[in-house]
């Protein structure tokens, strides 16, 4: 759901949302694919590339890396709190330790306000099963409704937003210790004053470090990034579309690393995609893999066991990358989870030898080793 900010003058608001073209050339079109309409509300995934889903309003589901569905609950917020906090919708979900982080809030389209409890919390389910867990309650003297979550690279925070201000609460808050409604409401570790784009926010994911944000304002699509330290954004994505913008995503598959979540619905109609869409993005220029090996020196004429390391940007600036092929010698293999390759080579002569890795999204990186 879209995250509504204050009314600004006109000319105040398109200054805001024009930026310079290359700002919005650091990414490409790499594809889309049709998702159903119960896929609405977000989209999250773990480093294996499984994928979680929410909507319409409150369902949770689940899915293989190329979109298979594996598991559905329609309704996912057990009726005795529907009943007892009145929450009924859950925004852009994330993926984190203690499960899959469901941002929930009362919403009624027809009544005013539309946020009919003033509260917001984040629940737990369980990521397999995708039974609840547990919820845990937001201050709501820091933030009156949770309408979208993302977990930090380093798996520490969680941050949401609150009118033009990013909140990041401390992830091991979101414990069953602090778990509604025995427990106070938790508060956040960290406020960015004035750090939400002015096109909103109905989804986000952290790739490189930074902190992406999509929303919209009419058919001005933007996708923002926000330096968590400091506050400050740059614009990533620019397009103009007719219809809703929800869920982002920094999978790494489906042949692009960054999606977005746009929905037919709109009130200039007809859509840009008739179907419910997930629009695939790879970035431009695509940052260069980092290779490591050991031994650094190889035997000629001799076999011997290569550890190769790949690393790239993905939702930190650095990290091991899984999937990553691993070319050395006449060998090959794939990174695992550890971002870590195991080769076999032989080398005829004393030399060098070069050890390749290429990754989606990424431009190929290389290591040298010392034949001798």
């Amino acid at each position: 759901m879209r995250l509504r900010l204050p009314l600004v003058p006109a000319v105040l608001l398109v200054l805001l949302l024009v930026a310079p073209p290359a700002s919005a050339a650091r990414w490409r079109d790499a594809g889309r694919s049709v998702i159903p309409i119960d896929y609405y509300q977000g989209v999250t995934s773990d480093p294996v590339g499984h994928l979680w889903f929410d909507g319409i309003q409150f369902g949770l589901y689940r899915t293989a890396p190329d979109l298979t569905e594996t598991g559905r609950v329609p309704d996912i917020i057990p009726a005795e709190i529907t009943a007892s906090e009145g929450y009924n919708h859950i925004g852009d979900l994330s993926y984190a330790k203690p499960g899959v982080l469901l941002p929930m809030e009362c919403y009624d389209p027809q009544a005013n306000p539309t946020n009919t409890c003033g509260t917001g919390s984040i629940g737990v389910a369980d990521p397999v099963t995708l039974a609840w867990r547990y919820y845990v309650k937001l201050d709501p003297a820091d933030i009156p409704k949770a309408m979208w979550c993302e977990v930090s690279p380093d798996g520490r925070r969680v941050w949401t937003s609150s009118g033009n201000d990013l909140l990041a609460y401390a992830i091991s808050d979101l414990s069953i210790a602090h778990a509604a409604p025995g427990a106070a409401p938790i508060r956040p570790v960290k406020r960015l004053r004035n750090a939400v784009p002015p096109s909103g926010v109905t989804g986000a994911t952290f790739y490189a470090g930074r902190l992406f944000l999509a929303g919209s304002v009419d058919s001005a699509f933007q996708v923002w990034s926000v330096d968590t330290t400091t506050g400050k954004r740059r614009l990533e994505i620019e397009r103009t579309f007719s219809g809703e913008s929800e869920g982002l995503d920094s999978l790494r598959g489906l042949g692009g690393t960054l999606h977005w979540q746009i929905q037919p619905i709109t009130a200039t109609p007809p859509p840009t995609y008739a179907e419910p869409s997930l629009l695939h993005f790879l970035p431009t220029p695509a940052p260069r893999l980092t290779v490591r090996a050991a031994p650094v020196t190889v035997p000629a004429g001799r076999r011997t066991r290569l550890r190769v390391t790949v690393l790239g940007a993905w939702r930190a600036p650095l990290e091991p990358l899984p999937g990553a092929r691993v070319t050395a010698g006449g060998a090959e293999a794939t990174t695992r989870s550890n971002g870590v390759a195991v080769l076999t080579v032989r080398a005829p002569r004393a030399g060098s030898m070069t050890v390749r890795a290429t990754a989606l999204g990424e431009a190929p990186g290389t290591v040298t080793l010392a034949v001798r």
